[in-house]
């Protein structure tokens, strides 16, 4: 019976998980495709950029209040509702693309709304994972999930370019809409378990139940409290600013030397390195030891990054985004398992809310630096005449693209040195066995 009713929660898992990706798929086709129009439109980086802001901003600043409200509300409607939400801001979008209306403040309100929508969806589909699958499964399915998202950003950069040619904007914001119908009804035709609590993280759960401030609140004190779990959100914060960086100027970098054919080649090879490392996620189920998944590849990470600026070869870029990305999964797997097993279920919306703001915080501020930092301190300290041409500029070169490089080989650095004293601060090299069979209410 105990065996029938797990595999009855899998197969709920993999009912939600698939109509997920089916909308993944459709949410990144349209955010391709927004970027192209946006810039096509307005052939303005400054608003191009903003459309990442604007993504990004919002679900941030809700974060807090959305945890408080997760762990309140039933968490299957808060996907639905969550997914029904998007759908209208996209069909929104579609409307006045049709009646020939549409101004660019349409489309940052849009993508605000999905992006607050995505919040809560997230949050919900994340704390459920705990619900459905068992604890000695957690990072088989974190790897699923990554392959979801590996998936589509292997293939959708080249598809939205087919298919906004083909159908125009309009058409994939349609063919988006109909995926949030696929996941709506995934959702719809499944029923998820109560969540089960033990006497302790019952009392925790009470203690943080209340005024909406005082959940909000609950939920930092969760995180001050714990220097371990603080620690590991305080990298992630520096991790996320100096990768940011190099998400947002890599293609301005590449783009100094080489074809946008052969850009989408390697950010081609950038998202097999995502499907491969989540495969293995998937297949392997991560270390024991999730703090040393997450530090581990963490430098790795580092590495991956000063190579990519050492020098302007599209090999020895493409081998440094493909290990790079590869990376990320296992970061991603670990963390999420460590967080499922080291925080009480009851609480985890509130919990995850406050990680996810902490964590991202600086995404904002990457994104607001990136181009100022590339234009106006290092592209010029290795222009054919700059004030590093006859010294670092001998080794990796100089030119347009090469101030880029440079700041690369800096951040990699960075995010070595980073990861390095991580692992020597005791409470988050120790924070996994933490995790314990009270704190961890699922059917196992």
């Amino acid at each position: 019976m105990k065996r029938y009713a797990i595999n009855r929660k899998l197969q709920v898992f993999i009912i939600v998980w698939f109509g997920q990706f089916i909308s993944l798929i459709g949410s990144g086709l349209t955010s391709f495709a927004l970027d192209f129009w946006v810039y096509e439109q307005t052939k303005s980086v400054t608003q191009f950029t903003l459309t990442a802001l604007f993504t990004t901003l919002p679900g941030l600043l809700i974060s807090p209040i959305a945890g408080a409200l997760v762990d309140r509300w039933d968490r299957r409607w808060t996907m639905i509702l969550s997914d029904a939400g998007s759908a209208l801001a996209t069909l929104f979008i579609t409307l006045v693309l049709f009646t020939g209306t549409i101004q660019i403040w349409h489309i940052y309100i849009s993508i605000s709304i999905i992006s607050v929508c995505n919040v809560f969806q997230k949050l919900a589909g994340a704390t459920t994972t705990a619900l459905l699958v068992p604890k000695k499964n957690l990072g088989n399915a974190s790897g699923l999930v990554q392959i979801g998202e590996s998936a589509s950003e292997l293939f959708l950069p080249a598809l939205a370019g087919i298919l906004v040619f083909k159908f125009q904007l309009q058409g994939v914001l349609l063919i988006d809409f109909a995926t949030y119908l696929c996941s709506l009804a995934a959702l719809l035709i499944v029923r998820f378990p109560k969540r089960k609590t033990t006497s302790k993280n019952s009392n925790e759960g009470k203690q943080g139940l209340g005024s909406l401030k005082r959940d909000v609140m609950y939920g930092w004190n969760y995180i001050v409290t714990r220097p371990g779990l603080l620690g590991l959100l305080i990298y992630f914060a520096i991790s996320n600013f100096l990768v940011g960086i190099v998400s947002i100027l890599i293609i301005p970098m590449l783009l100094a030397f080489v074809s946008s054919a052969t850009v989408g080649t390697i950010l081609s090879i950038a998202g097999i390195g995502t499907l491969v490392g989540s495969l293995v996620m998937s297949v392997w189920g991560g270390p024991k030891r999730r703090v040393y998944g997450i530090l581990g590849f963490g430098l790795l990470l580092g590495v991956c990054i000063v190579f990519a600026g050492l020098y302007p070869s599209p090999q020895l870029i493409a081998v440094a985004v493909f290990g790079g990305l590869f990376c990320f999964p296992f970061i991603a797997s670990c963390s999420e398992v460590l967080m499922l097993s080291t925080v009480p279920t009851n609480v985890q919306g509130r919990v995850f809310a406050l990680q996810g703001i902490i964590a991202g915080s600086s995404l904002p501020l990457a994104y607001l630096l990136a181009g100022p930092l590339a234009d106006y301190v290092f592209e010029p300290l290795l222009s054919n005449s700059g004030p590093l041409a006859s010294s670092i500029g001998r080794i990796i070169g100089t030119g347009a693209g090469r101030g880029i490089g440079l700041l690369f080989i800096l951040l990699g650095i960075l995010q070595f040195l980073v990861t390095l004293f991580s692992f020597f601060y005791t409470p988050l090299r120790i924070l996994d066995k933490t995790a314990t069979k009270e704190n961890f209410s699922v059917a196992d």
